[in-house]
């Protein structure tokens, strides 16, 4: 009697391919993809051939210049995600299960919030089931940290994702003021090109999110500054501002990291400058709290009110304080 010859069980692709997939349609191309993964290019490559020897089809039309996604890869990649954010569910409510276990949260924030009002995040959650790792850095650097799932939480200046699930909540917005030596009299300078004629301008990098800002900033004012000396971070540039050897454009959070240098320095509102009797428009950056929805249970809108509180009833005003400013001088109101 003849017998049924058994058909080889079905193949999966594993979670760990289908992310890299997303990634890879999220990013753009494939090298892109692998610096938000922190993979070699040729990995996500092995990658991506795994999924299509598994789906017996290709997913990314090589002869265009960077390879495009074919029909059956955009399926995919829409499948995916919805089979991600499932997972994300799954294992958030695993993990309510044993919530009186401590969980380990990576929190990113760019450098001038990690310095400045991280050490409130721990001493405040100390006490709870939460166990706070807190990484500093810039800010596309956590972005891309974020997306791929190596911070669960982040603290930057960007205001929207282009991953889907992520969301973001402004905690608050602080402007942008001019910091001077603390001897140098500004009284008859109206322009900060005038300014710079007397003092070379120090300004952030355009590699930086601040840099970037500023440079767009003057542009829109006409203001044709020589370039000099550029940094990345605060404390070079306020050692030499303090040192009486230029000014610069920053930020009161910036400042209040490198406070060390108030004594030496003066801080002067951007509105205090004027082109053609019109005072310079302001100039601000926000702060947002992102994280990828229906996970980490409700650390996520705990953590924000804590923040958005803590900033707004403490810190801005012990930096007013400082910095000679009325505290909504440095914590600007939400319809800024």
């Amino acid at each position: 009697m003849a017998t049924m010859k058994e058909s080889a069980p079905e193949q999966f692709p594993d979670w760990g391919l289908l992310a890299s997939w997303v990634a890879v349609v999220e990013a753009g191309s494939i090298s892109d993809a692998a610096s938000r993964l922190a993979i070699s290019q040729a990995g996500v490559s092995l990658r991506i051939k795994a999924l299509e020897s598994i789906l017996d089809t290709s997913l990314l039309d090589r002869a265009t210049r960077p390879a495009r996604p074919t029909a059956a890869g955009q399926r995919l990649f829409e499948h995916a995600t919805v089979l991600l954010q499932g997972a994300d569910q799954m294992v958030e409510s695993v993990r309510n299960v044993t919530r009186a276990k401590r969980v380990v949260v990576r929190l990113g924030c760019v450098d001038s919030f990690a310095a400045t009002i991280g050490p409130i995040i721990i001493r405040a959650l100390s006490g709870t089931s939460h166990q706070i790792r807190l990484w500093s850095g810039i800010t596309p650097t956590l972005d891309a940290q974020l997306e791929a799932r190596q911070v669960d939480m982040a603290v930057t200046t960007t205001s929207f994702s282009n991953a889907a699930g992520i969301k973001r909540q402004k905690l608050f917005t602080e402007p942008y003021v001019a910091v001077l030596p603390k001897s140098f009299e500004i009284d008859r300078i109206t322009t900060l090109a005038e300014l710079s004629r007397h003092l070379q301008f120090i300004r952030y990098s355009s590699r930086s999110v601040i840099g970037q800002h500023v440079d767009a900033y003057l542009a829109s004012h006409g203001e044709d500054i020589d370039r000099t000396c550029e940094f990345d971070a605060t404390d070079p540039m306020l050692s030499l501002v303090a040192a009486g050897l230029g000014f610069a454009l920053t930020t009161p959070l910036c400042i209040w990291q490198s406070r060390h240098y108030l004594p030496e320095i003066r801080v002067v509102p951007l509105a205090m400058f004027s082109r053609q009797g019109r005072p310079y428009q302001p100039l601000s950056r926000s702060f947002f709290l992102a994280h990828r929805e229906n996970e980490l249970g409700h650390l996520p809108a705990d953590l924000y009110d804590l923040l958005k509180r803590t900033f707004e009833k403490q810190v801005s005003r012990d930096i007013a304080k400082a910095l000679g400013l009325r505290p909504e001088e440095v914590c600007l109101p939400d319809d800024e």
